[in-house]
Parts: C-alpha cells; sequence; structure tokens
C-alpha cells in the first residue's frame, strides 16, 4: 500500500482555534495510508512581490514543506464570510513568484468548523476559487462543513459524537482515494 504524505494547514491564528481542534481530530481518523503533517504559517510576514528575487527563510521554508507533500489539506475557519487573512496570505507566499506555485497538481481538501449552522460554507467556496486559480485539483466528491459545539472534540482531538467521528473518519478515506486518483493520472514531478 502506498502511503501519501500530507501536509495540513490550519487557516487560524489563534492558538485555541476550533479548527485546530479539527486538525487533532482528523490525524487521529486518516486511514493509514495517509501520514498528515502541519504545515505552520503564523511566522509568515506579509507578503509582497517586493520578495519574489529573495524570499525571506521562513517563507522559503514554507514552500519547502509544501514541496515535500503529496497534498495539501485546509482546515479554516471562516471569517467575515470569507477565509482568514492569515491563510491568504499564506496562500500568495506559496503560489509566488511567477511560474513557482507551489500548488500546481497537488491534490487538495478543504474542511472547517464554526460555530455557525452552515459551518465554513462560504469561506470554502472562497478558497476553492483561489486553489483553482493556483491549479490545485481539489477534491469534490465529498463537502464538510462542520458545526462546532463546545466538548465535540477534546485537546487531544478525540471526537465526542459518534456520527460525527463516522463522518469525518469517512471524510480522510475520500481524501485518501481522491489522492491516490489524481497521483495516478498527473505523478509529481521531481
Amino acid at each position: 500500500m502506498t502511503t501519501f504524505k500530507v501536509g495540513y494547514i490550519v487557516g487560524s491564528l489563534a492558538k485555541g482555534s476550533i479548527n485546530r481542534l479539527l486538525s487533532k481530530a482528523l490525524v487521529q481518523l486518516a486511514p493509514p495510508a495517509l501520514q498528515l503533517v502541519e504545515i505552520p504559517i503564523r511566522d509568515l510576514p506579509l507578503y509582497s512581490y517586493d520578495y519574489d528575487a529573495d524570499y525571506p527563510p521562513v517563507a522559503r521554508a514554507f514552500k519547502q514543506a509544501i514541496a515535500e507533500v503529496d497534498a495539501i489539506l485546509f482546515v479554516t475557519p471562516e471569517y467575515n464570510r470569507s477565509i482568514p487573512g492569515g491563510l491568504k496570505n499564506a496562500i500568495d507566499w506559496a503560489s509566488r513568484p511567477w511560474g513557482r506555485n507551489s500548488f500546481a497538481r497537488k491534490p487538495s481538501g478543504v474542511i472547517g468548523t464554526s460555530p455557525g449552522s452552515i459551518g465554513t460554507a462560504v469561506a470554502q467556496a472562497h478558497l476553492r476559487g483561489v486553489l483553482c486559480f493556483c491549479n490545485s485539483p481539489l477534491m469534490n466528491t465529498m463537502e464538510a462543513y462542520i458545526q462546532f459545539k463546545p466538548g465535540l472534540i477534546s485537546e487531544d482531538g478525540t471526537v465526542s459524537d459518534e456520527s460525527t467521528t463516522e463522518f469525518l473518519s469517512n471524510y480522510m478515506k475520500e481524501l485518501h482515494v481522491f489522492i491516490e486518483r489524481v497521483l495516478t493520472v498527473l505523478p509529481r514531478e521531481d
């Protein structure tokens, strides 16, 4: 069985983020064929094309971390009906300079949680538009808008609701199938 390394990016910079809790649950519920590693975005400065000739070390490390994984999983909140500024900033760093887009042909999945009843549906729609422009094949077979309630996910990533556990497990299985399918058709370029 082929194992795929999946980098996950938590869109929130908050230490107590409920999306960080969701990412911990997804790591636990991932099938054995997926190895999840966080790709942090907290320390990236604001992107400007002034950096294109010489990226700062933190941005080079960020792009390298993306290069070292087979796929990306975005775990994002919704801020003002869109994605957080920190996440958009990270995507800008990874997709630049022109011709060196780290997301090109890299399979991606999008998920998120919010206390609101529609979860992060609008933010995910915006993120999908950005990722389409970045030429990242997107998993669309299973969308996941999780309404977060206190106690749903513990600090260690344990999900308290059985139906949510089952849903998230199925999401991760579908992500595995999607990654395998995409990388069969579009093998990684070394």
